[in-house]
């Protein structure tokens, strides 16, 4: 049964630009066990921010809550492992893929938690059409969506993951592929016995948003409404 308590809480988020002006205030909201939340908002609004502020990859002022303690009870790179950002633009990353996954897998936030089975991230990329001979190709060097299915695939892939944050993350795919991916997340979240239990997911694409989501959350400068439906808009 899932718990009654939320998995992670946010409660009076603020996050600021350099010169002082926040660039949102008084974002509270939860999210539960089987919970895919979209996160939609007018373009510069700050969804991109705020998936990096409950990733504590922004400084922000307020509480992020991950099963009732704040990321530093954990320490922050093991709470990182649980709560997991996976930016849009990956090909900005260092070196291979596969040096990437291997680097991932060595931290000591992971070896604490036991085995780490890369072969599982090769078989879901595999599955959503990547050949393996990409993996041992330089980021920079693979098209926009080979780079967001090969991310994916290592975040998803490591099984650390409670919470993933996805920005944008089939904004390069075409529509069939773009299908398998939300068809495994979707199941993911649905079967009790894996270890992802809920999916926070920006996506510009309304279609998209109905076939993923179960909430609907808008951000504005002042805060965050939940909708029953999603809103027209970026």
């Amino acid at each position: 049964m899932p718990s009654c308590d939320p998995l992670l809480s946010v409660k009076n988020l603020v996050c600021s630009r350099p010169e002082g002006d926040p660039i949102f205030s008084n974002v509270s909201f939860v999210v539960n066990e089987g919970d895919i939340c979209v996160l939609r908002a007018r373009s510069g609004a700050g969804k991109t921010t705020l998936l990096k502020c409950l990733a504590h990859l922004n400084l922000y002022q307020g509480t992020v809550e991950y099963r009732g303690k704040q990321p530093k009870s954990y320490g922050v790179p093991i709470y990182r492992t649980h709560v997991q950002y996976i930016p849009q633009r990956p090909s900005l990353l260092p070196s291979t893929p596969r040096d990437f996954l291997e680097t991932l897998s060595e931290f000591h936030a992971r070896r604490k938690q036991g085995h780490v089975d890369l072969q599982h991230a090769v078989d879901v990329a595999s599955a959503w059409g990547v050949d393996e001979e990409l993996w041992d190709r330089a980021w920079n060097t693979l098209s926009g969506g080979e780079a967001q299915r090969l991310a994916l695939a290592i975040g998803f892939g490591l099984h650390s993951a409670e919470i993933l944050l996805l920005d944008e993350p089939t904004s390069a795919l075409d529509l069939d592929t773009s299908a398998k991916v939300e068809d495994t997340l979707i199941e993911e979240v649905k079967n009790p016995d894996t270890m992802l239990k809920a999916i926070v997911w920006i996506t510009h694409s309304e279609e998209q948003a109905l076939r993923v989501g179960n909430r609907f959350l808008h951000l504005s400068a002042s805060g965050i409404d939940e909708e029953a439906t999603p809103t027209n808009g970026a």
